[in-house]
Parts: structure tokens; C-alpha cells; sequence
């Protein structure tokens, strides 16, 4: 979601693409950045914390779920397009 997120003002800043985003210097933040999250996305599990115990209302962890990989598929999409067109979406 970060990842999307920062993309689209890039693009509309600079005209870059998402791939030539990562391809020109993008690389190391992309692997820090998602090796960060994935840590601190373990920390709960480590103390034993359930994100089922801790959900309710609008913002289950089963919405949570479906928001994450909706953004991911999204993501995806928007990176397929801009190389598949050859230009940025935006």
C-alpha cells in the first residue's frame, strides 16, 4: 500500500514510470522498505497476539486481508499497464 501510495505522486512529479521508478535508484528503498514491514508484521505473532482477537467492527482483519491484497493486485496492475503501453498511467 506504501509502495502505490508514493508511486503515484512520483509519476505525476517526475513522468516516471513505475518500473523505471524502481529500475533508477528505487531497488534498495523497495527491499528495505518491504523488509521492514515484513518484520514488523511478525512482531504481533512472535507475542503471541492474534489479529482475530483484536478485530471488530468495520475493521476486521478479515477486511484488512481483502484491503491488502486488492492493493497488491492493483499495484500490479498499474506496473503491467505502464509497461505493456509503454507510458506512465498517470
Amino acid at each position: 500500500m506504501i509502495g502505490f501510495v508514493l508511486a503515484m505522486p512520483a509519476e505525476l512529479s517526475n513522468g516516471q514510470d513505475v518500473l523505471a521508478q524502481i529500475s533508477h535508484g528505487g531497488v534498495l528503498a523497495f527491499v528495505a522498505t518491504s523488509l521492514v514491514l515484513s518484520v514488523a508484521s511478525l512482531v504481533p505473532l512472535f507475542k503471541g497476539v492474534r489479529a482475530e482477537s483484536k478485530s471488530s467492527g468495520l475493521m476486521t482483519s478479515n477486511a484488512e486481508l481483502w484491503n491488502g491484497q486488492a492493493t497488491m493486485l492493483g499495484l500490479v496492475a498499474l506496473a503491467f499497464t505502464e509497461y505493456a503501453t509503454g507510458n506512465p498511467l498517470v
